[in-house]
């Protein structure tokens, strides 16, 4: 496409390249992979950005024939929900030229105009060829500024190349691209703030690299120079930005256009959506302070292995009070990223605030856990990062609890809502030491809504979002509490309104009935739970997965240090059976009366988790007084007992054995020979009974008959 010239714009959500391991996380491995093939790349930090250099680059592609790649941070840029001012039509019309659109369209591939393109050349005339398009690579830097500079005029909105943002005198420099730019701006403006002299140069235009425009943009009195590349590149002297710079300093240094030659080193950072925030950034300056620092050092990691890792300060925040820091724990396809997402918009919407949403999903998505950061405040927000202080967090999920510190991220004196099935008068006996020692040390203020009782009461299922963004708005009072119920129903009928009215009404009466439900807890004193979060594996789990997978299970895979991973990817098998995710709010239970021993239930469960065994009658010596069992009836093998038992903490509540029982109650209505049941009635005992349902040996197989089967 480059060497044919074809004007194009791709726009790519950076994602990481598979290597030890496959990741559909975001970096600019896939981009750095593609720098060579004569394509143009603009990169874009924020949402605004995205917005505004995608139109640069349409603009641009067609004025210089030379296609570009519009690169953006997969995920942390491409999912993020952000406030932004949208381009006008009548900015469009004025930015894109229609000769060049007819020019383009001129030069299709035509049986009224037959040309040959891509023919076979030879060595005779390949690299003149080859070399004969430098005049439309070269000037590609000239029209793309020309083309920011007129988005300027029309917008108000600046764009340059390399935009240098920081102390005019500064002697310690960061340089990179990509979303990560945000939270080093921060760091800057929080240094500068107590006297050092500090900047960060972003780079737009990767490719081509215009190396005097880079120069002219860095301050004279630098001298020294971090440049932060989100890719890895094995075996080079060093990331690809790192080298651009290296070049850029080294060439206008010998040529005389610069008195001195800057100290620079490079880092990797971020691989594969790797948290990058302030402290980070704060790390990196730090180096450059140092006589010998690193060179091709890591930041946001533990290297213990060939100790590149910068050491990092946790405390270090830029963080400010006036913005509101909301996190939300849901669970994948309980409305709760959406209702955030609809939360964002309503703010930044309808009120003067300025509003950000991120969301990290697991790569199982569906039924699991998900976790919404929201910001909102009455400046633009660039925090490219998590929330570390929330004043506000929600768990959507009471059974959370039991394995995750949901309040680890609560600052003093935040407000903490909890969808419990226990009312304010009793919720507290059934917290355990961690959340409630949060509660009391914080001073946190702690409210209770049964959402799932509000959502079954007006038919809304397991989908309990409308009913917590209610509470979340009731809590947060940014916007008059009639005003917030008017603004939710409006964002309801938006998003529903194609399903019917039944469905609109049954949102607008969780939302009336929501706030009916929500209640204050009074934090005691003092701590008075027995039980702790339980851990991510038990004791009899073999040793990596207690010392790796377990970390990764209970949400601390950040923590590993280098040493903990395989150096090739290469992983024990058989581990998903020591994940106990425990995610179903209802499981199903087993009346043994009316089985016809078809066994469909467990051959359709999609996760394994309800299964059968036969056994003789010797093998119940031992079992729980809940465990059930009947009969199994065989001609073949007489005197067995059969069981069908379901594993609580593996069961997703999809309900799908239930479906598919045929065997139903001939005296109860609706009762099959399984029915869901609400899990919190049966854990303790089920739990029981699957430990002991394990110990029972399995059939001998070679005592059935295939033409039984």
């Amino acid at each position: 496409i480059a060497g044919e010239l074809t004007p194009v714009v791709f726009h790519i959500a950076a994602r990481s390249l598979a290597a030890q391991g496959l990741s559909i996380f975001g970096d600019h491995s896939d981009v750095m992979a593609a720098r060579s093939t004569g394509w143009a790349m603009l990169a874009s930090s924020s949402v605004q950005a995205a917005h505004d250099l995608a139109l640069v680059a349409h603009a641009s592609t067609l004025e210089t024939r030379v296609p570009f790649v519009h690169f953006f941070d997969g995920f942390r840029t491409s999912h993020e929900v952000n406030v932004i001012e949208a381009i006008e039509d009548d900015v469009l019309r004025e930015m894109i030229d229609e000769h060049l659109v007819r020019a383009h369209r001129e030069r299709a591939l035509t049986p009224d105009h037959p040309v040959l393109r891509g023919s076979a050349q030879n060595p005779d005339v390949f690299f003149q060829a080859r070399e004969a398009s430098n005049p439309y690579h070269q000037i590609v830097p000239q029209v793309v500024q020309f083309t920011m500079d007129r988005l300027t005029a029309l917008t108000g909105r600046s764009y340059h190349l390399f935009d240098y943002t920081g102390d005019p005198e500064a002697e310690r420099v960061v340089v990179l691209m990509g979303s990560g730019v945000g939270a080093v701006q921060e760091t800057v403006e929080a240094l500068r703030g107590v006297g050092e002299k500090v900047g960060v140069l972003e780079v737009r235009l990767f490719r081509p690299f215009s190396a005097q425009t880079f120069v002219d943009a860095l301050p004279p009195t630098v001298k020294a120079v971090g440049v932060l590349d989100r890719t890895k590149e094995p075996g080079a002297p060093g990331e690809p930005l790192y080298q651009d710079v290296v070049t850029s300093l080294a060439e206008a240094f010998a040529a005389g256009r610069r008195a001195s030659m800057p100290l620079v080193i490079g880092g990797r950072y971020g691989l594969a959506s790797k948290e990058f925030d302030p402290a980070m950034a704060k790390a990196v300056f730090d180096e450059l302070r140092n006589d010998e620092p690193t060179r091709g050092f890591t930041v946001g990691i533990v290297d213990d292995v060939t100790h590149t890792s910068l050491d990092v300060d946790p405390s270090f925040s830029t963080e400010t009070d006036d913005v509101v820091r909301a996190v939300f724990y849901g669970l994948g396809a309980d409305g709760t990223v959406s209702a955030n997402k609809s939360s964002v918009k309503i703010i930044g919407d309808s009120t003067d605030f300025y509003a950000q949403g991120y969301f990290v999903y697991d790569s199982k998505k569906s039924g699991t856990m998900t976790i919404s950061h929201v910001r909102f405040g009455p400046r633009p927000i660039r925090s490219s990062y998590l929330i570390s202080r929330a004043n506000f967090v929600a768990c959507h999920q009471f059974g959370f609890l039991e394995r995750t510190n949901v309040l680890e991220v609560a600052e003093p004196g935040a407000t903490f809502l909890l969808n419990s099935p226990y009312g304010p008068d009793e919720v507290w006996d059934h917290l355990p030491v961690e959340t409630q020692r949060q509660l009391v040390d914080q001073r946190l203020t702690f409210y209770v809504v049964d959402a799932q009782k509000v959502a079954n009461e007006v038919g809304l299922g397991a989908r309990i979002n409308t009913v917590l963004q209610t509470c979340f708005f009731a809590l947060a009072g940014v916007l008059e509490r009639e005003d917030a119920i008017a603004k939710i129903k409006a964002a309801i009928e938006k998003s529903y309104g194609k399903r019917g009215q039944t469905v609109l009404d049954m949102n607008f009466a969780a939302v009336d009935k929501a706030l009916e439900g929500l209640h204050e807890v009074r934090v005691p004193d003092t701590v008075s739970a027995t039980t702790a979060i339980l851990p991510a594996v038990p004791d009899e789990a073999p040793d990596f997965v207690k010392r790796v997978t377990a970390m990764m299970i209970a949400g601390h895979g950040d923590r590993l240090p280098v040493s903990a991973l395989p150096v090739d990817g290469t992983f024990p098998t058989a581990t998903t059976r020591w994940e106990k995710r425990s995610i179903a709010l209802e499981i199903p239970i087993w009346d043994p009366q009316i089985c016809i021993d078809c066994a469909k239930c467990a051959i359709v469960c999609p996760h394994a988790a309800i299964r059968m065994k036969v056994f003789a009658p010797s093998a119940l010596d031992g079992a729980p007084a809940t465990f059930k069992h009947r009969e199994w009836k065989d001609r073949e093998h007489p005197g067995l007992r059969m069981t069908i038992q379901v594993a609580p903490d593996d069961c997703t509540g999809c309900g799908v054995c239930v479906d598919i029982c045929p065997a139903k109650s001939k005296e109860v209505v609706k009762h099959k020979s399984i029915d869901m049941m609400p899990k919190d009635d049966h854990l303790d005992a089920e739990r029981k009974n699957f430990d002991f349902f394990l110990e029972i040996p399995p059939f001998d197989r070679r005592a059935v008959k295939p033409s039984s089967i």
